[in-house]
């Protein structure tokens, strides 16, 4: 049966349910507004390690145990575990899960990660290939900026544009049969190139790739915003969410009513100088682990379209002056 809907779009037949949730931040995480959402707030950065490499493994290694743990079964149900992360070759990933021993597809898609993860984890589910799936994504603002930017230790000036990394994971375990809520539909984005060259400026690079996964997800599927409780991108942060607004006013969109920003949301702007706000992997992981699935627990919101956003550059194509492409991909979660 053909369950590809549209140009870009899937329609599960037997929706898999999001059976458990797990997220784990560092100290700054915990000092912001969703404190009282995270499983663990880390009072050390470093998780007890000895590199911000090293940290972030641990992160992932603890978030992926503990959501396991929360959905009452052991690390051998586990069928396909899924994760990605912004670090070289994927390594926080790599090294998290490796003391499983379970089978691994690592992921990279940037800060869309999560979207990705859950994307493909659905799909194996509903495809019959797995009853249990894992899905996963974090970041570490340490890492990220000796990766990307500049050493902690330089003490280099950050522009108003640049958001701040999450040292944040936030792991989901996929079940074939569960209460929900159920992952229902995912819109596989595109790559977009706007030519954005400053690194220190994502959500503008990102923001394009939000419009084009939303208006093909609409097309794909015959909807507008209004059909969602809420629609809540990835880490567009301040600047990428004014952005994506008015490129969707310009497309004939209206999302002013229903849409939210995970990078705005796990921070707070004015006491914690996050400048345009929050940006990483972990970003989306966290706040849909934590906040996000609260609220649909809670039926606040009851349909949700989770649209996870990355920049797809490199420390290697920045230096050669390169653009920055990004994409986006949108998944529906609903409750029955």
């Amino acid at each position: 049966m053909k369950k590809y809907i549209g140009r870009q779009t899937v329609k599960f037949a037997n929706p898999p349910s999001v059976l458990a949730a797990a997220s784990v931040v560092g100290p700054k995480e915990g000092e912001g507004p969703l404190c009282d959402f995270f499983d663990v707030v880390s009072p050390d950065v470093l998780f007890g390690m000895e590199s911000w490499e090293m940290a972030e493994s641990e992160m992932v290694r603890r978030t992926a145990a503990l959501a396991v743990q929360k959905a009452g079964l052991h690390m051998e149900d586990i069928r396909y575990m899924l994760a990605g992360d912004l670090l070289s070759h994927n390594s926080g990933s790599n090294f998290g899960m490796r003391s499983f021993g379970r089978p691994f597809f690592g992921l990279y898609g940037a800060c869309s990660a999560m979207g990705k993860g859950l994307g493909l984890g659905a799909m194996l589910v509903d495809g019959g290939y797995a009853e249990y799936v894992l899905a996963s994504a974090s970041s570490h603002f340490c890492g990220a900026e000796k990766t990307f930017r500049f050493p902690l230790e330089l003490g280099t000036q950050r522009p108003p544009t640049a958001g701040w990394t999450v040292t944040g994971c936030g792991t989901v375990v996929l079940a074939a049969q569960g209460n929900g809520p159920y992952i229902t539909a995912a819109t596989t984005g595109v790559i977009v190139d706007m030519g954005i060259t400053d690194a220190n400026n994502m959500g503008a690079a990102m923001a394009p790739a939000a419009v084009d996964v939303l208006i093909n997800h609409f097309k794909d599927l015959n909807v507008g915003p209004s059909h969602y409780d809420a629609i809540i991108t990835g880490d567009l942060g301040f600047i990428g969410r004014d952005l994506l607004l008015a490129l969707m006013d310009d497309a004939g969109y209206d999302l002013h009513k229903n849409l939210g920003d995970c990078g705005m949301l796990i921070y707070d702007r004015a006491g914690q100088d996050v400048h345009a706000g929050g940006s990483g992997c972990g970003c989306s992981a966290a706040v849909f682990a934590g906040y996000l699935l609260d609220r649909m627990k809670k039926r606040e919101i009851n349909r949700l379209l989770f649209v996870p956003t990355g920049a797809l550059h490199s420390v290697a194509t920045v230096q050669q002056g390169e653009t920055m492409p990004a994409i986006a991909h949108a998944v529906v979660i609903e409750n029955k």
